[in-house]
């Protein structure tokens, strides 16, 4: 079965039962903390290379939209510089924003990594719909008319859109219209083993994602 084409196969179906559910929450908290265990000294040596380029904190932090629409707060590595513009813009190809060491950290998605404090928190899942900033997901919304429905699971770390290569900067109203029909397949058809399949293919995209910058 190949995840990266779009005509993945579907089942429709009613959220996963209480036991799956618990099973995948269980698989979330293990392998967020033993990630964090392995990948430790990587964290050091990012955030001190983050400090030492520019100015400002380590770690960014924005408020997104989790299970339920509820907001939490997402943590990253802080990839640009710190700026007083309060407007919500995603980044762009060359985006004179991002410092040089948060092009090498979002080139192989470094900087997504301190969210699996998230997961641990229950904030998101290693795999679910990715989260967007609020003021996409109110603007979102109000375009696309499935868009809510992605918010009946937990935002992941990796998601079907994201292997499918819906992912990244949005051009036009097609583009989060793809990825929120890919969003909610994977929800439909949600299972285990759905999500390893989508957890191996997202190795390689770590390597080499044309839509990563």
């Amino acid at each position: 079965m190949n995840l990266m084409s779009s005509h993945f196969e579907t089942h429709s179906g009613a959220p996963a039962p209480v036991a799956r559910s618990l099973c995948k929450r269980t698989l979330d908290i293990v392998l967020a903390a033993l990630l964090l265990l392995l990948l430790a000294p990587l964290f050091v040596l990012v955030g001190m290379a983050i400090k030492v380029e520019s100015p400002g904190a380590v770690f960014f932090r924005q408020q997104r939209s989790g299970l339920g629409g509820r907001p939490f707060t997402i943590l990253k590595f802080r990839s640009m510089r710190v700026h007083r513009d309060q407007h919500v813009a995603q980044a762009t190809r060359s985006d004179t924003r991002i410092t040089r060491v948060g092009a090498i950290i979002r080139a192989l998605s470094v900087d997504e990594l301190p969210q699996l404090f998230n997961v641990l928190r229950g904030d998101m899942s290693i795999v679910g719909p990715r989260p967007h900033a609020l003021a996409h997901d109110q603007r979102w919304s109000l375009l696309v008319a499935d868009y809510p429905r992605r918010f009946r699971a937990r935002p992941g770390l990796t998601g079907l859109a994201q292997v499918r290569g819906n992912r990244g900067e949005v051009f036009s109203v097609e583009d989060i219209a793809a990825r929120t029909r890919d969003d909610n397949a994977y929800i439909d058809s949600w299972s285990l083993a759905l999500d390893l399949k989508i957890a191996l293919a997202t190795v390689p995209l770590i390597f080499a994602d044309p839509n990563a910058y």
